[in-house]
């Protein structure tokens, strides 16, 4: 499993160490973790845009990855060369190794805008304007010369919506609303967006759903999300909040400004992925992979606003806990989006 330490990684390990018929598992990360996973569960420290990956995909039976590189999202060729340079190079040393199956973690951001819902057939051209659909987009075309390159390798894709759980809370802050994100209390104003609605999942229901993805003789892609979609009136009747209707012009002019006062990590180009990218069916999902989520929509936003108020986390580097004034102060010391 390469990128096991983070949100997703470190769920999904926990369900592979409950399956029986799963009987070691190897995490590669670029940092070893002090947390163990469990007993059949060894680490690897690995860079994929640089270290020999192919020694380590030798034997398996599957390889998941799930490596990806948000930050620094000002300086995208740093995280070009990571995940597509090093995506291309998981993909060439699985093939290398004799790997019989490949589950990659594409994502919604993959597809081209559009209404929905739509099946996976739907294009993946991603939304240009924005490093994280150009890069998902990039990697669906390569993996598509990868699957007629090599028909005997079972390569599954995986689009799964937002992905939420109470330990990744401090690690999405960081890397999405960067050092002067509030522990949240009360949200008592939700900005009413037009077309802005997200389908999301909790992490546990996606690690299922790679499990299944890997365990099973399946392949093609995958859309996974959980119901209901999630738009701003039913935010705000979740959360007991005011809605206050702004514009798509002056939301985006305000994530705009913020970006340029190094106020927050994330591009404006996340803004327009998330106005643009149509809704998923998760049918396919469901037949096929036999998978239905566990937890409703809101439940995994809940989770996230409760570890988001608690400064949670887990003891590896991408979800290592929020560390208060001390980590906020480095967080601006070092660069809001400069850095890794």
């Amino acid at each position: 499993m390469v990128g096991a330490t983070g949100n997703v990684g470190t769920s999904l390990i926990a369900a592979l160490e409950s399956d029986p018929k799963v009987t070691t598992i190897v995490g590669v990360a670029r940092r070893r973790p002090r947390w163990e996973g469990g007993p059949k569960t060894t680490f690897r420290a690995a860079d994929i845009s640089t270290d020999d990956l192919q020694d380590i995909f030798s034997g398996a039976d599957a390889v998941i990855h799930l490596a990806w590189l948000f930050q620094p999202m000002r300086r995208p060729i740093l995280t070009w060369r990571n995940n597509v340079l090093g995506g291309i190079r998981v993909f060439n040393a699985v093939a290398e190794a004799g790997v019989p199956k490949l589950v990659y973690a594409s994502s919604v951001g993959a597809y081209s805008p559009g209404g929905g819902p739509v099946d996976e057939s739907w294009p993946t051209h991603g939304w240009p304007a924005a490093p994280y659909g150009r890069e998902k987009a990039y990697l669906e075309r390569v993996l598509d010369v990868f699957e007629l390159e090599h028909p005997s390798t079972r390569v599954v894709r995986m689009r799964p919506g937002f992905i939420f759980k109470r330990e990744a809370a401090s690690e999405q802050r960081r890397l999405f609303g960067g050092p002067f994100t509030p522990r949240a209390g009360g949200v008592p104003l939700i900005p009413d967006i037009p077309g802005l609605r997200l389908q999301i999942l909790h992490t546990d229901d996606a690690a299922r759903a790679f499990h299944l993805a890997a365990t099973q003789p399946v392949k093609g892609a995958f859309n996974i999300a959980a119901e209901p979609v999630l738009d701003m009136p039913t935010l705000a009747e979740l959360l007991d909040a005011r809605l206050i209707p702004v514009p798509v012009s002056l939301a985006r002019a305000a994530v705009a400004a913020a970006w340029r006062l190094r106020l927050i990590p994330a591009t404006p180009g996340m803004l327009d992925i998330a106005l643009h990218i149509p809704l998923m069916d998760t049918r396919r999902a469901r037949e096929e992979l036999g998978w239905t989520p566990q937890h409703a929509a809101p439940e995994a936003l809940l989770a996230f606003l409760s570890g988001l108020r608690e400064g949670a986390g887990m003891d590896t580097e991408p979800l290592k806990p929020d560390r208060g004034v001390r980590g906020r102060i480095e967080e601006v010391a070092t660069g809001v989006g400069e850095r890794p």
